[in-house]
Parts: C-alpha cells; sequence; structure tokens
C-alpha cells in the first residue's frame, strides 16, 4: 500500500507548507520507507548484513556489479499516516543482541520519522545469522610496513622496506 497525502499541508511541517503554493498529492512508496530504514539500520555498529541467506548472496553479486539493493531484509507495510516496519539481519559476532536489536529500532524509528513523516508503530528486529570473522591467514601482515628512516636526496623518493 502507498501513502497517500489526501489534502495539502496535512503530515507535513508548517513550514514546509507554508513554501509551497497551492495543493497536489504526495504518494510514499513502502519501497522508499524501506530503503530509508535500511540505510538507517545498516549505519547501527554490529550489524553485518541485512537479509536472508539468499536475499544475502543476491545482494553480493548486486554489489560486484556496482548496484546495491537498500531495502533487501527490509519489509516495510505503510498506510496513510502510520508505517510498520520488518527487518531480518546478521550480526556481528561478539555484539550483545537485544542491544542491537534495540539500537537498530531507535534508528529505524528516528530516520523514518524524521525523512518520510510518518508515524512508526512498530519495527520487528529479527537477527537470523552471526557473522563469525575468519582467523587472519597466516604469512599475512596487517600492520603496514614501516619506512626506513634515512636521508633522502632532494627530489628522491624515500625508501622503503624491501618487501619478501
Amino acid at each position: 500500500m502507498e501513502y497517500q497525502n489526501p489534502q495539502p499541508g496535512q503530515g507535513v511541517r508548517a513550514d514546509a507548507a507554508a513554501a509551497v503554493p497551492g495543493g497536489g498529492r504526495t504518494v510514499i512508496s513502502e519501497t522508499a520507507v524501506a530503503k530509508v530504514a535500511g540505510i538507517a539500520a545498516r549505519a547501527v555498529p554490529g550489524v553485518y548484513s541485512l537479509g536472508t541467506g539468499p536475499s544475502r548472496a543476491l545482494g553480493a553479486i548486486r554489489d560486484a556489479v556496482g548496484n546495491s539493493d537498500h531495502a533487501a531484509g527490509v519489509h516495510a507495510e505503510v498506510g496513510e499516516t502510520q508505517v510498520a516496519v520488518d527487518l531480518n539481519l546478521v550480526a556481528v559476532y561478539g555484539t550483545p543482541l537485544h542491544s542491537l536489536a534495540n539500537q537498530v529500532r531507535s534508528a529505524v524509528y528516528s530516520a523514518v520519522e524524521e525523512l518520510v513523516g510518518l508515524q512508526v508503530i512498530e519495527v520487528n528486529v529479527e537477527i537470523n545469522d552471526i557473522y563469525v570473522p575468519g582467523p587472519v591467514k597466516p604469512g599475512t601482515n596487517p600492520e603496514p610496513r614501516p619506512v626506513l628512516n634515512t636521508p633522502a636526496a632532494p627530489g628522491s623518493r624515500p625508501e622503503r622496506e624491501a618487501i619478501p
């Protein structure tokens, strides 16, 4: 269902309504609300990704070709003045899950109410997986190599440690 604003100025801030002369209609789709909610949820530390296994696999393919789906793992139901959001997410191992769900819920409430202008009646968070980072591969050095502190000739590049 799409939100339609049947009366000019209804559901719009007074300063925005005063700036627009005349009337009109505003339609906000469920896809637009889902994208706002998805972007807000992904910004919360401890959220690895959104979606279930198959949707994450499809999302990885989309990301590889440069076309990400910000609404993956998010379902929004839009009414005339209210919206409900359902999220499926993958948490990073070590993140307290109840706290993460509350932070995601708060971020989605704020973003949707501020950017979309509809009242959020509920945000349901389902944590369906945990991301566990793999071990560091042997032989890799995650720290940058130091630059040697030898005086350089004017106009030359500084020497660096040889890579084995």
